[in-house]
């Protein structure tokens, strides 16, 4: 199919009205559900229904207008968006907060008509990588905790850290809400013991900071600069891209370290 159809198509589809045909295990993928071939298990297994009847052929073919339903829940065939943003500092990541001065979303201005969500939250303060998307179902994989997406976080603090409270906080703490160690934690620069890299999995509530006010320490600033494969490289302050079909793979396969 020319890409110049397949574009028109998409949008009749987007837009609810009914279109030509198309194999049930594209729309799934289209509404960022799953990959075609996970697709196409789910159809297997019956946990896809359209206009109310089960469906267990993986050649069916629906439209736009069908009603499809995964478990019960509707699929939107609504285009997915995936942005990828360096965090300034001052800017708050939810979509809406009457206190805030500015949001993420402010910076994103008109970039796309699909209104997009962060991906979890980063304080106030704190920069650095962070995603954006309408893709609900990949952002429950990211946020939710048993599923632990390894993030690295530039730490910098008020003095030099301790080699002794570096070894302490490598072996573990006990905080208000539990046990927390992290994966790895070194010196950036043993030049510059003020400043470390902390590579972390939980999603605790600050977690970074608290670990080191355990210690006495203030965290004068704090920098994500990996998340669930993501990073920041070329992407100045402030400034955002969409990401790369090939990063999107990833994201959805979990094909990245």
């Amino acid at each position: 199919m020319q890409p110049e159809k397949t574009a028109t198509m998409e949008n009749r589809i987007r837009s609810g009205r009914p279109a030509e045909d198309i194999r049930l295990n594209r729309f799934i993928a289209g509404s960022g559900l799953c990959s075609r071939r996970d697709a196409d298990e789910l159809i297997r297994k019956g946990y896809i229904s359209v206009n109310g009847k089960q469906v267990t052929d993986l050649g069916t073919k629906v439209r736009g207008s069908d009603d499809i339903r995964y478990k019960g829940k509707k699929l939107s065939s609504e285009k997915k968006i995936y942005i990828i943003m360096n965090k300034p500092a001052g800017y708050v990541t939810t979509v809406e907060d009457p206190h805030a001065e500015h949001t993420v979303i402010d910076l994103l201005k008109d970039a796309c008509p699909e209104r997009v969500y962060p991906v979890g939250r980063l304080d106030r303060n704190t920069t650095g990588v962070m995603l954006l998307t309408n893709d609900g179902e990949l952002t429950g994989k990211l946020t939710h905790p048993r599923y632990n997406k390894k993030k690295i976080y530039h730490v910098f603090l008020d003095k030099n850290l301790k080699k002794e409270d570096l070894k302490s906080v490598a072996e573990g703490i006990t905080l208000e809400d539990g046990p927390i160690a992290p994966d790895a934690i070194t010196y950036i620069d043993p030049a510059k013991k003020s400043e470390v890299g902390i590579e972390i999995h939980s999603g605790r509530n600050r977690i970074v900071r608290r670990i080191f006010e355990y210690f006495g320490y203030n965290v004068i600033r704090l920098d994500r600069v990996y998340f669930a494969g993501l990073t920041k490289k070329n992407l100045a302050r402030g400034k955002w891209r969409f990401l790369t079909e090939k990063e999107i793979y990833a994201l959805k396969m979990n094909s990245y370290e």
